[in-house]
């Protein structure tokens, strides 16, 4: 079994003599940790029936649910169990306990289709109807008899002005609610496994919490009245205050408590520390120089057809100075998009040329990496290109990989095909890792493996804020490309509702007519039972009854080769409307296309918004985005399109985007597997991250190896929150 999977907790238990410290095995979780990585499923009260539904909620597909996954599944709030007020008392909208008498029953009865069973039950003030939805009538009468006192809990609706509450999460008579807890803690669920269900679950996670050193300064604790570790994952999931009423549909984090607070730290530390250990050793890692007299990067920096914007000359300048030191270089480059990446990496890599070195530029899929192959050819003067893809035939790849390694290829440009064991470089001088958040952290360093001191540039056309550019790479200097070349024009965005549906493609007629060419995004491939959505592939049939050939299709199902060409027919103007899915998101260039409709809109985040749109605006011509969206809009959703129709700056746009939906989403993260937070919330902990970033370069330079008392119990924080690769860099020396 390897070492991955061991971490991924389907571990190896040594025998108890063959254990070994951490300290002195850097790639062993230590055994202290073993109760928390064991399977969720061993807990008492999980059957053949509940199992899966906790894989369902807390798995992965790569590894089981985890006994620490339950532990950091926190609360989304409570509900307090002592009896509020009466009924004439009770806010709507609000978790509240009463205390009640069953007035009748009004069961729904033979041939009534699927309609509730309705009790009606009073108090002095007033009554309420509870309603009980597929509930047999029989249950419903044996838990609320006629004429008997019980205590229900739950949020009361008004509906055609009658009070009523569907389905209360409680009812007890009065020695149930004698043994209630004072607050009952609430979790997100997963259908078929109930709050109730995972707090039990909870509670027994709990118990086999071991006893773990203290990892952070107690100082530090003291002065922000911060509990203990399992103090405080014992208050969130055993709570004995209800957090204060939030309004109804209230967006945003849960109430910040001291618990939350200290739980979020710890996660925000072991990230800012396992930063603070890669940069550090990357620091230490001895560099050389990877730049040359300047004349390649001169010769084609005159030759573009466009003059550098002055912050693409300070980015390449960065990057120079950074090749020419004899350190090593981990540098990101970010930028808006259309605000010129290509060009700064074409010159970072001339440089490392110019040094006698070769350069490989990395990018996430073939179309971007086909994409990059060209664009670069068209400005690279005397360089010497060649693309590498997994689709290479099998005579092109042996005759690319032979003269990569002979050094008759000075830049090779491909996708995660370049870091293969097969793909030898004579001298690997600089790597360019295109979309970073796209590529796992090891797969970066397996690039630079592939060469002596390989100096490392990230690019990332989505803009960072600036808490997420601490949190994701805070290992790496940082380049901002914060202008856009002169001469692009700003693209008119304009909201429509998917009712004037026809309105749309009637202008859409006149505009291919007029020889524009339009994307039309889709968010779905086919139809879901589940959501109803717009599928890529209906609508393309749509427009084609419409259109006829003029209509082409792309989305991520279809094969490699199939995707490539019908992207080269849009972009030679054979077809003229292109129905896509994401896949156009990033990178895509096609200047002559001027309209992007992006239909329900309102499903996607800003930050998508923003890199869909930016695929037009690449031309000389005026261009325009309509958001179809189909309402009512959301409170969050209009927030969205309406910050999407007021700016073009993605900076804004992001840190919007951060505070509207959370660091995953962001980035995207959520689909590429780079974990988000899960105790942390980046958009209102951004003071406990500059803490904690300062309190982890302390450390990294007090104590480099962890081998302190704080040290060794830092390094059990790494192993709890799963970032331990750090703890290997540091056997790695």
């Amino acid at each position: 079994m390897t070492e991955n999977q061991r971490q991924d907790g389907e571990r190896e238990v040594a025998p108890a003599t063959d254990r070994r410290p951490a300290e002195q095995g850097p790639g062993l979780r230590p055994s202290l940790l073993d109760p928390l990585f064991a399977p969720a499923r061993t807990l008492p009260g999980i059957g053949p029936k509940m199992a899966p539904l906790i894989e369902r909620l807390l798995g992965l597909p790569e590894r089981p649910a985890r006994i620490v996954d339950l532990l950091f599944h926190l609360p989304q709030g409570g509900v307090a169990r002592q009896l509020r007020g009466s009924i004439s008392e009770a806010p709507p909208g609000e978790p509240v306990t009463l205390g009640v008498t069953v007035v009748s029953h009004r069961p729904s009865g033979f041939g009534m289709g699927k309609r509730p069973h309705r009790v009606l039950v009073e108090d002095s003030t007033g009554d309420i109807t509870l309603v009980f939805f597929g509930m047999p009538a029989a249950r419903v009468e044996k838990m609320l008899p006629l004429g008997s006192h019980r205590y229900i809990s739950g949020r009361i609706e008004l509906w055609d002005g009658h009070r009523q509450m569907v389905h209360p999460s409680r009812i007890v008579d009065e020695a149930g609610l004698a043994a209630l807890p004072a607050v009952e803690p609430i979790y997100g669920a997963t259908e078929g496994l109930t709050s109730r269900a995972i707090s039990k679950l909870a509670h027994a996670a709990l118990e086999r919490l071991p006893v773990l050193p203290e990892w952070q300064d107690p100082a530090w604790l003291a002065k922000n009245a911060l509990p203990s570790f399992a103090e405080a994952l014992g208050a969130e999931h055993r709570p004995e205050d209800a957090p204060p009423p939030r309004p109804e549909g209230a967006e945003g984090p849960p109430p910040q408590t001291p618990a939350r607070r200290r739980l979020a730290y710890d996660e925000l530390l072991a990230s800012q520390l396992a930063l603070a250990l890669t940069r550090a050793r990357n620091r230490r890692a001895p560099g050389r120089v990877n730049a040359g007299d300047g004349r390649l990067k001169a010769q084609i920096e005159a030759a573009l057809p466009f003059a550098l914007t002055g912050a693409q000359a300070r980015a390449v300048e960065e990057i120079r100075d950074d090749l020419a030191s004899d350190r090593r270089m981990l540098r990101l480059l970010q930028g808006d998009v259309g605000s010129g990446k290509t060009a700064v990496a074409l010159l970072a890599m001339a440089s490392a040329v110019e040094a006698g070195r070769q350069a490989a530029l990395m990018a996430p899929t073939e179309i971007l990496a086909r994409q990059h192959y060209e664009r670069l050819s068209a400005m690279a003067g005397p360089l010497r290109l060649r693309l590498l893809t997994g689709r290479d035939r099998a005579p092109e790849r042996r005759a690319t990989l032979g003269d990569l390694a002979e050094g008759g290829i000075d830049i090779v440009v491909g996708t995660h095909a370049l870091f293969q064991e097969s793909v030898a470089f004579r001298d690997l001088g600089l790597a360019v890792v295109d979309e970073q958040h796209r590529f796992g952290v090891h797969q970066r360093l397996a690039l630079g493996a592939k060469g002596e001191a390989v100096d490392i540039l990230v690019m990332t056309a989505t803009p960072i804020p600036r808490t997420l550019a601490l949190t994701f790479f805070g290992d790496m200097d940082v380049s901002v490309l914060d202008e856009k070349p002169a001469g692009r024009r700003p693209i008119a965005t304009r909201l429509v509702s998917t009712e004037r549906l026809d309105e749309v493609v009637a202008a859409l007629g006149r505009a291919i007519a007029a020889g524009e060419r339009v994307y039309w995004i889709c968010p779905m491939v086919a139809e879901s039972e589940f959501v109803d959505l717009a599928a890529a592939e209906d609508r393309y049939a749509d427009l084609r009854q419409e259109f006829g050939e003029a209509v082409g299709l792309v989305h991520g199902r279809m094969a490699g080769p199939d995707k490539d060409a019908a992207m080269e027919r849009f972009a030679a103007g054979e077809t003229r409307i292109l129905v896509a899915t994401t896949v156009v998101e990033v990178g895509v260039d096609v200047p002559e296309a001027t309209i992007m409709v992006i239909e329900h809109a309102e499903r996607f985040g800003l930050a998508q918004l923003h890199q869909l749109r930016g695929r037009v605006g690449r031309g000389s011509r005026a261009s325009s985005c309509l958001l179809l969206y189909r309402g009512p809009l959301g409170q969050v959703a209009r927030a969205r399109l309406e910050m999407m129709r007021e700016t073009e700056d993605g900076f804004r746009i992001a840190e919007e985007d951060l505070r509207l939906r959370g660091e995953g989403e962001v980035l995207g993260t959520r689909q590429s597997g780079l974990a988000a937070f899960r105790l942390a919330r980046l958009d209102s902990d951004g003071d406990l991250l500059e803490a904690a970033r300062d309190d982890a370069r302390m450390i990294v330079e007090r104590d480099p190896a962890l081998r302190s008392e704080r040290g060794r119990a830092l390094r059990v924080l790494l192993y709890l929150f799963e970032r331990d690769a750090a703890i290997r860099l540091l056997g790695a020396g």
